[in-house]
């Protein structure tokens, strides 16, 4: 409203403070102690706020590396075999890591510059400056000097935060191509192990085959053994005879044996 005139420079001078000059046209002892107050919050806020401006300047040389390398991962993804998708994944694990831990380190100074600058402009609403010909408003001085270095903290946490979004998603893409490579090694994996299996049964049933011929060839042997022993005594018996008629006999006895023995083990199994 006219009632004060404020000057500065915003420099620091050799004893390391700076210098703001108030007219008083007119305030009164309330109006004095708030203007003072106002104008000493906004420059200590934007002292604080430029805090994170360093930060974001020695930041931006390391986020746009990190932004190169990762294009050229996402790039020799898509061009790479399936063998190197482990040397890919541990590029990308790194600089997952990398990110996290640059964003982990300015986040928190990027959100308390992003207060304090919100301060440094409310508090510049409450001064309803009025404009001098010629002369710069502290308004006008605080959007060319400060807000363009909020604006680069502003974009430096931004861009982390794609970049993480960027790394996160081309890592689930790689574990994605990933498992499916598994998936497909276990596919083939168990058809080969079905395959085994069906020729064990068959060689199993080749075996059980050729043993039931065995046992049976020995059985017989032992029932012509049998057969003359009894025909020595004297009983009218052809032990030839005998044996023959007893092969098809002891073949489906042991048959039988062998075939109940084999379900009673699938019992067990199960």
């Amino acid at each position: 409203g006219g009632t004060a005139q404020v000057w500065t420079d915003f420099r620091l001078h050799g004893d390391g403070f700076g210098r703001m000059l108030v007219k008083d046209q007119g305030m009164e002892q309330l109006q004095a102690g708030r203007l003072v107050q106002r104008l000493k919050e906004i420059e200590v806020y934007r002292m604080m706020a430029l805090l994170a401006f360093p930060m974001a300047h020695c930041a931006t040389p390391k986020v746009s590396e990190i932004d190169t390398r990762l294009s050229e991962i996402t790039a020799e993804m898509a061009s790479k075999t399936q063998a190197d998708d482990e040397e890919t994944l541990s590029k990308l694990t790194d600089l997952a890591a990398q990110t996290e831990e640059m964003a982990a380190s300015l986040n928190y100074r990027f959100s308390a510059a992003r207060a304090y600058y919100r301060i440094v402009q409310a508090r510049l609403i409450e001064l309803r400056e009025e404009r001098i010909e010629g002369v710069q408003t502290i308004t006008e001085f605080m959007e060319r000097r400060l807000a363009p270095a909020m604006r680069t903290c502003q974009n430096i946490g931004d861009r982390l935060e794609v970049l993480s979004k960027r790394v996160a998603r081309a890592n689930n893409l790689l574990r994605t191509r990933v498992d499916i490579l598994l998936e497909a090694q276990n596919r083939d994996l168990l058809a080969s192990m079905d395959r085994r299996v069906k020729l064990q049964l068959r060689l199993q049933q080749t075996v059980e085959g050729l043993s039931v011929a065995a046992i049976t060839y020995y059985a017989v042997g032992l029932l012509g053994y049998l057969f003359k022993a009894i025909k020595d005594t004297g009983a009218p018996i052809n032990d030839r005879v005998a044996t023959g008629i007893a092969v098809p006999l002891v073949l489906g006895a042991i048959w039988f044996s062998m075939h109940r023995i084999r379900k009673a083990l699938h019992r067990a199994d199960d």
